[in-house]
């Protein structure tokens, strides 16, 4: 039997700066999370720069990209300020998100099947300077097809519906959406395509997506920094980092 590939774990530090801007200073400080949840066994950090700057800000994406000893995944919106910062700064990554100035948190994923041109014109700009460009879409026949057409190598499938299922205790809902997510990462990775995945994900769910062997990084954070609070940063990491090493034990290459 063959060997499924490893798993990444990118460890996302955008509500340690929620916890810093909601009292102003310098308190608790993003990059000293990042630089924690490295030596705890992650292997990137993610830093959403969202257009309102409600938590990342331009001087910790800028002291990140200085400072972290792995590669920096930078969430963003496909505007022309997100890629022109993106371009200066050359972070190993960028995923590029829908984006809406009242929601809480990303609610879904790109339409990049409606939004082709504009998104090829983001991928290409970023491409050119030299960074991984992934979209984050619903696991969705028309929205893989069309990451494809733009030119994107990399997808992350959103799986926020099928963990709010799970958390919910709807057995057949959360069935249907892993289900859905199973198809997706098996048509991305036929098409040639990269698969990453993330949002809502907690304990249980990293280690059952990770038994998909297609799947080769998670993208989480809310859950990681709501752990530490009771348990410390390092101690969450490793529990995550753990959880999905079982779960990619479990996994069978196709």
């Amino acid at each position: 039997m063959s060997v499924s590939p490893p798993i990444r774990l990118g460890v996302n530090i955008d509500h340690v700066a929620t916890v810093r801007n909601a009292r102003g200073g310098r308190h608790p400080d993003p990059l000293k999370a990042a630089q924690i949840a490295i030596a705890a066994g992650a292997d990137g950090i993610t830093a959403h720069l969202r257009e309102d700057r409600r938590h990342i800000v331009d001087d910790d994406v800028a002291r990140l990209k200085a400072s972290i000893g792995k590669p920096l995944n930078l969430e963003m919106a496909a505007t022309r300020e997100m890629v022109a910062i993106a371009r200066k700064l050359r972070p190993h990554a960028a995923c590029l998100v829908p984006e809406r100035r009242q929601e809480r948190t990303t609610e879904g994923g790109l339409d990049a099947a409606g939004q082709r041109e504009a998104l090829r014109t983001a991928v290409g700009a970023l491409a050119e300077a030299e960074i991984r460009v992934s979209l984050f879409i619903a696991a969705e026949p028309a929205q893989i097809e069309a990451a494809v057409a733009i030119g994107a190598p990399v997808i992350e499938i959103h799986t926020g519906a099928w963990c709010e299922a799970v958390g919910a205790g709807q057995a057949a809902a959360g069935a249907a959406e892993f289900e859905r997510i199973v198809r997706g990462a098996a048509l991305a990775t036929r098409a040639g395509l990269e698969v990453h995945a993330g949002h809502g994900l907690d304990f249980a769910t990293a280690e059952q997506i990770a038994t998909l062997s297609q799947i080769v990084e998670l993208n989480i954070g809310h859950f990681l920094i709501s752990e530490a609070i009771f348990d410390g940063l390092p101690a969450a990491v490793r529990k995550m980092r753990a959880a999905m090493d079982r779960g990619r034990a479990k996994a069978k290459a196709s």
